[in-house]
């Protein structure tokens, strides 16, 4: 396979570091793009999107249009459609009439496409990035492959991808314990279920796929399950039409022009628009239980408005104990269990290489990137982009998968000088902003 910019003396167009789909969209996107040399590093040696949350039948928040290229590009030969095509099974799409695909399926989609990509170098891992002043490019340093050789690449503008990191509460941090987070729980699984009693912390989709998924298997290994929240009540994810506008370019631009203590109050305030379950997925849940119920095997408890305030692992009898206050009745508890599972998200990740170049990034004063409408985080406004690490400066639509055209269309344009993908400007139906008309004055 003919692989671009393959001498050591090449100035790459740009290199983009991480593949995980925001970046493997990116990869796709630019592929066809005759003049432009791009490369793309990742450590691992091939795709896996959260691999240790693969469970059976969980699916995607997004329809299938949300895939790596259709929203820019629907004539592209690496839409989902041309994979289903190429593996046989489009009439199987068709005849389900399922516009949700499973996680597996996503992920073997993305694994499809980053095969036929040119640009991609697994087994890249990054260590270093300097800016190099006399050649006015990012030089980027790291080892490849099981032997570990040193590498040199050399590229005028960068795109950050390395994604977000299993995020713990701080009292899990210290004492050396590694507590198991949703991230590696397939990993884990079976030698979770040994266990007489599983506890999961955490709200939203991934604590209610894996609540789910020992549920089913509770009777057969015989565990009692318990799942705590701080949420106030297991919320649906709000997917009603007009609330999807403000997952557009419409809402991003009203949004980037708010001032920084507002987007942090709003982000928190639309908790159910990322942090909710899928509304079949509770009624699945639900009916599981009630089934359980009327059999008198229900060895379970769902209890809200716990916020945890302490965790400890006792390594004598390899266990565990939380403490938690009940925020209704401002009444602190104790609970002891055996399995523990914390499905509380992932935080922003900064990696050590970006040391060599912090000087040439815009930062807010809670230390993370301070994108530009247009997602570079250099000070120059042009030369390092950053994928999904704003949605302190972009809303909501930042971690979407469905915006993951639009964002890299972006780029491309940002990159190129060109518009090779029409960026679509006005999506929403609702206004977000007053309207600039004569029937709205502001006093």
């Amino acid at each position: 396979m003919h692989q671009r910019g393959s001498s050591k003396n090449d100035v790459h167009d740009f290199i983009a570091i991480g593949l995980g789909p925001f970046n493997l969209s990116l990869a796709c996107l630019a592929e066809p793009i005759a003049d432009l040399d791009g490369v793309f590093l990742e450590r691992h040696a091939e795709f896996s999107w959260h691999p240790g949350m693969l469970i059976d039948n969980t699916t995607l928040q997004n329809p299938f249009l949300a895939d790596l290229v259709s929203l820019a590009d629907p004539t592209s030969r690496f839409s989902f459609l041309n994979y289903a095509k190429e593996q046989g099974s489009l009439y199987s799409y068709y005849i389900r009439e399922n516009f949700y695909l499973t996680r597996a399926e996503f992920n073997a989609y993305c694994r499809w496409a980053a095969e036929r990509l040119s640009t991609v170098r697994f087994e890249h891992t990054v260590q270093e990035i300097v800016h190099d002043r006399e050649s006015s490019c990012y030089v980027v340093t790291g080892v490849q492959g099981p032997q570990r050789k040193p590498f040199v690449m050399r590229g005028r503008k960068l795109v950050l991808g390395v994604g977000a990191k299993p995020f713990l509460p701080p009292c899990c941090v210290s004492g050396g314990h590694r507590y198991l987070h949703t991230a590696d729980y397939l990993a884990n699984k079976a030698r979770l279920q040994q266990r007489r009693s599983i506890t999961i912390v955490g709200s939203g989709q991934s604590a209610a796929e894996v609540y789910h998924d020992l549920l089913k298997d509770a009777d057969a290994h015989d565990y009692s399950l318990t799942w705590i929240t701080r949420s106030p009540r297991f919320f649906q994810m709000e997917a009603t039409k007009l609330t999807l506008e403000m997952f557009t370019s419409d809402y991003i631009d009203y949004f980037y022009g708010l001032d920084a203590q507002k987007k942090e109050r709003i982000v928190r305030a639309q908790a159910c628009l990322y942090k909710g379950i899928n509304a079949g997925l509770i009624n699945q849940i639900y009916d599981l239980l009630d089934d359980r119920r009327r059999q008198g095997r229900l060895r379970t408890h769902l209890i809200t408005n716990c916020e945890l305030q302490g965790c400890r692992h006792d390594a004598a009898n390899d266990d565990y104990e939380i403490e938690f206050r009940h925020l209704d009745r401002d009444a602190r508890y104790a609970h002891r269990t055996e399995g523990l599972v914390f499905a509380t998200g992932y935080r922003e990740d900064i990696p050590p290489f970006v040391d060599g170049i912090r000087d040439r990034l815009r930062w807010d004063d809670k230390g993370r990137y301070q994108l530009a409408r247009n997602y570079a985080a250099d000070l120059k406004g042009r030369e390092i982009f950053v994928q999904n690490a704003g949605p302190h400066t972009h809303g909501m639509t930042n971690p979407d998968l469905g915006m993951s055209c639009y964002r890299n269309s972006w780029i491309l344009r940002e990159l190129t000088g060109v518009e090779h993908y029409k960026i679509e400007r006005r999506v929403a139906i609702q206004d977000f902003a007053i309207p600039a008309t004569p029937e709205f004055v502001r006093l």
